[in-house]
C-alpha cells in the first residue's frame, strides 16, 4: 500500500478529548467496517510520526472519517484533536485488517466496546443501519463517565427507537448489578429503562421505525448521570451473558478497547456460550491510537 494526501474537510467535536475528521482522499479504494488506516505527520525537519486509527464510518466514495481521542503526551494525537486546521494534509494509507470487519453478509452482531474502542463498532452499528437487510444487533459501552462518551446524539437517538424489555437491576457477583429480564406493559418513552442502561421500552404492538432491532445500552463506570438507575461500577459478565444475543452461530461478536477490557469481555462471552471463534476482538494499550 502507499500513502496518499488526506485533506481535512470538517471536524466534529465528540467529547473535550476527542474529535472526528472528515478527510477527502482522492482514489480512495473503499473499506470495510471495522478496518483501520495509518496516518503519517512529517516535520519540516523530515521526522515522521506514524498511528493507527480505526475508521468511524462506512466507505463513501473518497471521504473517510477517523475519530481521534487525544493521548496524554501523545504527540501525533493531540496534534489531530487541538491543531490540525481545516484545509491542511496529512499521509494516510490503508484500509489495514481483514478480521475485524463486519459486512451486511455477517448478520447479527453483539459489539462490545470498551473506551474508545467504540469507533470502529460505530462503523459497523452506522453500516447495519444503511442495511436494506437489517440484522439483530446488540451493542454494550463501557465508558467511564458521560464527559467521556462519543456519538451522544446518535447513540441517543437509537435508544429513543430501541423496543426491548426493560430490565431491573439486581446483586451480580460480588454485588455488582447484574440484569434480569423485565416485562414488556407500556412505559413513558421518555424514560430510561430499569437497568440504567439507558435503552427504552416500547408497548406491545408498538412500533420503533428502521432501528427495531439495534439495541444500545452504556454502563458508567466513574459516574453516571444523575436519572441513571445503574450505579457506576464495571461491567460484568453477568450483565454481558444477559445482554448479548444467544450464542449461536449466526451471532459474531465483537469486543474493542484496552486490553484487560477485551480480555475480560471476550472471557465473558465465551462462558455465555459463545464459540471462540465466533468472537472477533481488537486490542490497544497504554499509548493507543
Amino acid at each position: 500500500m502507499r500513502w496518499q494526501p488526506a485533506e481535512l474537510l470538517a471536524t466534529r467535536a465528540e467529547s473535550a478529548t476527542a474529535r472526528t475528521l472528515i478527510l477527502r482522499v482522492p482514489g480512495w479504494p473503499g473499506h470495510r467496517p471495522g478496518q483501520h488506516l495509518d496516518v503519517r505527520l512529517t516535520a519540516p525537519d523530515g521526522y515522521h510520526a506514524e498511528r493507527s486509527y480505526s475508521l468511524a464510518a462506512p466507505a463513501d466514495g473518497d471521504h473517510i472519517e477517523i475519530t481521534i481521542q487525544r493521548v496524554e503526551d501523545g504527540e501525533v494525537s493531540t496534534y489531530l484533536v487541538d491543531t490540525f486546521p481545516i484545509g491542511a494534509y496529512i499521509e494516510v494509507r490503508g484500509p489495514v485488517g481483514g478480521w475485524f470487519v463486519w459486512t451486511p453478509e455477517t448478520g447479527a452482531a453483539v459489539l462490545i466496546a470498551g473506551g474508545s474502542g467504540i469507533v470502529p463498532l460505530a462503523a459497523m452499528l452506522r453500516a447495519r443501519r444503511k442495511s436494506p437487510n437489517p440484522t439483530p444487533f446488540r451493542l454494550l459501552y463501557s465508558v467511564r463517565t458521560p464527559a467521556d462518551l462519543l456519538y451522544t446524539d446518535e447513540l441517543a437517538e437509537l435508544r429513543r427507537h430501541t423496543p426491548t424489555a426493560p430490565v431491573t437491576s439486581t446483586g451480580g457477583p460480588g454485588g455488582s448489578p447484574g440484569l434480569v429480564p423485565g416485562d414488556r406493559q407500556g412505559r413513558n418513552p421518555d424514560r430510561l429503562s430499569a437497568d440504567g442502561f439507558g435503552v427504552e421500552s416500547i408497548a406491545p404492538g408498538g412500533h420503533a421505525g428502521a432501528e427495531d432491532d439495534i439495541e444500545v445500552r452504556i454502563a458508567y463506570t466513574r459516574t453516571a448521570p444523575a436519572d441513571d438507575p445503574r450505579p457506576p461500577a464495571r461491567l460484568t459478565a453477568a450483565e454481558i451473558a444477559r445482554f448479548a444475543l444467544p450464542p449461536s452461530p449466526a451471532v459474531t461478536c465483537y469486543v474493542c478497547g484496552p486490553t484487560p477490557f477485551v480480555e475480560f469481555a471476550a472471557d465473558a462471552l465465551v462462558s455465555a456460550g459463545h464459540a471462540p471463534a465466533m468472537i472477533r476482538t481488537e486490542r490497544f494499550g497504554p499509548t493507543g491510537r
